[in-house]
């Protein structure tokens, strides 16, 4: 039959949730809830109430360490089982050994064994050198991408979301904002318990009373403090958006201690391309262009105006000898 005193669980557990100080603060509660509203000290006197105390003191914590030496007896049954089973497997593996051992070495094949042995073996030298060449491929391409750019050695590859994968968060961004999420240390965690801090070029975000911080660093270029934003996702992750300064610029690094992924990697998303105004999207696609173009070693487009405008330049005056012309 279960203890009548379990029917206030739930209120005493609500009292409880109440108390960051934990057993301590309860208990100080409790002792001063029966000081003030009960004669708790005074009705029989002060030994009178100690040894009411330490009698329920005592019976509970017998029961304490019933509950204690049940759950051990129960760890401590797992592990000989575990320990039995393992000792039996280990028994038939070894027996199976010593089986394996009292056989005949020399096994006469029929002439069927020998063609399908002949036959696995063409199987595995064809399996080899298609690994053989496989490998040799991938060699020549990564030595192929470490000689296209000496200067993006060492950088990460952007994530799909054009950011980076971090130990202790995830970025991501587009051309107009920046997305981190921060997985927290424990879960259960609420809004006032969390110091998140965004400045022009710095963020903050910690933990109260717990070292070191997340992050605590400059930012890579300046945000709009007006415009960004935090909150908490179901009490475990840190949502954080941040509004780009310049709109105009992918970020190599969240902050500068990150490592740098190489932003020439970086592919925005077409239907993300759609959602911009007409003039934007120009400018992002003139961007985009540019950037290929100077990957190409071909002229951007600024290059190309000034070169059409040279020649039509040129055909208009033909009387003018430019072969001594050095145009940049």
């Amino acid at each position: 039959m279960a203890d009548k005193s379990e029917a206030f669980d739930g209120i005493l557990l609500s009292i409880a949730t109440q108390h960051e100080g934990g057993v301590q603060d309860l208990l100080d509660t409790i002792f001063s809830f029966l000081c003030r509203k009960t004669d708790f000290y005074t009705g029989a006197g002060i030994q009178a109430a100690e040894k009411l105390l330490m009698e329920k003191f005592n019976k509970y914590r017998a029961k304490a360490d019933q509950e204690t030496a049940k759950k051990r007896a129960e760890v401590e049954e797992r592990e000989r089982k575990i320990k039995e089973r393992r000792e039996k497997e280990q028994k038939q593996l070894e027996e199976q050994e010593k089986r394996e051992a009292l056989e005949p070495k020399i096994k006469e094949l029929t002439d069927e064994e020998a063609a399908e042995m002949m036959q696995q073996q063409k199987q595995k030298e064809s399996s080899k050198t298609v690994a053989k060449a496989a490998t040799k491929d991938v060699d020549t391409t990564k030595k192929d991408e470490e000689e296209e750019d000496p200067q993006d050695a060492g950088k990460l590859k952007p994530n799909a979301g054009n950011g980076c994968d971090l130990p202790n968060y995830r970025w991501t961004q587009t051309l107009s904002d920046i997305e981190v999420r921060i997985p927290l240390p424990k879960a259960g965690l609420r809004s006032r318990d969390l110091t998140v801090d965004i400045q022009k070029n710095h963020l903050k975000v910690a933990v109260k009373n717990q070292l070191p911080a997340i992050i605590d660093d400059r930012l890579l270029h300046d945000v709009k403090m007006e415009e960004s934003t935090w909150l908490l996702e179901d009490k475990q992750t840190v949502l954080i958006t941040l509004e780009k300064v310049n709109k105009m610029e992918w970020w190599s690094r969240l902050v500068v201690s990150d490592p740098e992924i190489n932003t020439k990697k970086i592919n925005p998303e077409p239907s993300k391309l759609s959602d911009l105004d007409g003039e934007t999207r120009g400018l992002v696609e003139k961007m985009m262009y540019d950037q290929r173009q100077k990957e190409m070693g071909l002229p951007t487009s600024e290059e190309q105006k000034k070169q059409d405008m040279m020649k039509k330049f040129m055909e208009q005056h033909p009387e003018m000898d430019f072969s001594k012309c050095k145009f940049s």
